[in-house]
């Protein structure tokens, strides 16, 4: 047993939770890696890639000199993440699975799994920062602002925190690159992964049909009129612009906000008449919005901030909005920004920021 003190990598296969495990075996830490597969339905090489991704993860440990396990979480992600993920889309909402994921799993799951194997400390590949005052943990942004990851992290909490190191979190994503390179690893240069936490990239609407009911309706103008048929509401999100089916509108008053050929635009689902109301226009109103109501709210502190100024996202790629925050009871906030939103989604995480400490959010409602 090894006297130095010890830390689990959850190690993914790619190169940003790989060089974490190698500037933590740099320190001095007993480093052991784990990777997680917590997906199983369909676990092929075209969309879900856990086989090659667990290769290179091996391969990575290999050439840092760490042990790696494999651990299966298939259980615990389908009842925890991805149960949820289906009742809130079938809800009519856009959830987010990479925040429920990081809460239920990476820092639940694993972190306990990781405590019994004896480790001081977790680590992940995320571009966030720790950072301990007066016994209190703060969850800070990554130093590389195009990378920040804080956004979905926000749920963990002060004992999450307090076990969580983020190795990469002063780093920007170049420098890892290039260390990747210095150093060897055979993942030096592979593509940084997108799509659902893992299940992976692939067609989403025919990968939800597999789950949720079609129920096709009309889709309307702001105008009321029909103009063409949405496949469910479940498959939509505000915003959304691709894969509507309708063309342009050829009557000028249809025009706000763009001209006859001008882009469609999801702006509201109506669940109780299975409507998809869509507009013309990026900056049409309907698309945008001055505040926002959020439930089950979750503060890294432990406690709510007290009401005043503030900066939110209310999607991960979106600069800094002010805003001011007030309405805090419960689980519940109010949040109303000095410039309007676009495209606030019910479902997806209101995040709210105290210049680059994260302090918690919500999940925004209808």
């Amino acid at each position: 047993m090894s006297s130095k003190p010890r830390v689990v990598v959850g190690l993914s296969g790619g190169v940003d939770s790989a060089v974490s495990a190698y500037l933590l075996k740099r320190e001095g830490w007993d480093v052991v890696a784990i990777f997680m597969k917590n997906w199983e339905d369909d676990d092929d090489d075209e969309y879900c890639s856990s086989r090659q991704d667990f290769l290179d993860a091996a391969s990575v440990a290999d050439v840092i000199g760490i042990e790696i396990e494999h651990v299966n979480f298939a259980a615990e992600y389908k009842d925890r993440v991805f149960a949820e993920f289906l009742r809130e889309y079938q809800a009519g909402r856009t959830p987010n699975p990479d925040v429920l994921c990081n809460a239920e799993i990476k820092f639940k799951a694993f972190l306990e799994h990781a405590m019994r194997l004896g480790a001081q400390k977790i680590a992940t590949g995320h571009y966030a920062r720790v950072r301990e005052r007066a016994g209190r943990f703060e969850l800070l942004k990554g130093i590389d602002g195009t990378k920040d990851q804080s956004y979905f992290l926000h749920r963990l909490n002060q004992a999450q925190l307090s076990k969580t190191l983020f190795p990469i979190g002063e780093l920007r994503k170049t420098e890892v690159r290039e260390l990747a390179s210095d150093i060897g690893l055979p993942n030096a240069k592979k593509k940084d992964s997108t799509g659902i936490c893992f299940i992976g990239e692939r067609p989403f609407r025919e990968f939800l049909n597999r789950y949720i009911a079609k129920e096709p309706g009309p889709i309307k103008d702001e105008r009321g009129r029909t103009i063409g048929q949405h496949a469910g509401l479940s498959f939509y999100t505000l915003g959304q612009r691709q894969g509507l089916g309708i063309g342009g509108v050829k009557d000028k008053g249809a025009r706000r906000g763009g001209g006859e050929h001008a882009p469609w635009f999801v702006a509201r689902k109506d669940l109780a008449h299975n409507t998809l109301w869509v507009v013309q226009g990026h900056d049409h109103p309907w698309l945008l919005a001055s505040s926002l109501r959020a439930d089950d709210a979750s503060w890294i502190a432990g406690a709510p901030p007290p009401p005043g100024l503030y900066a939110a996202k209310t999607r991960y790629r979106q600069s800094d909005a002010a805003c001011t925050l007030s309405g805090v009871e419960g689980a519940r906030f109010d949040l109303a920004f000095a410039e309007p939103q676009w495209a606030v989604t019910p479902g997806q995480s209101a995040v709210l920021y105290d210049g680059d400490v994260c302090l918690g959010g919500g999940v925004i409602g209808a």
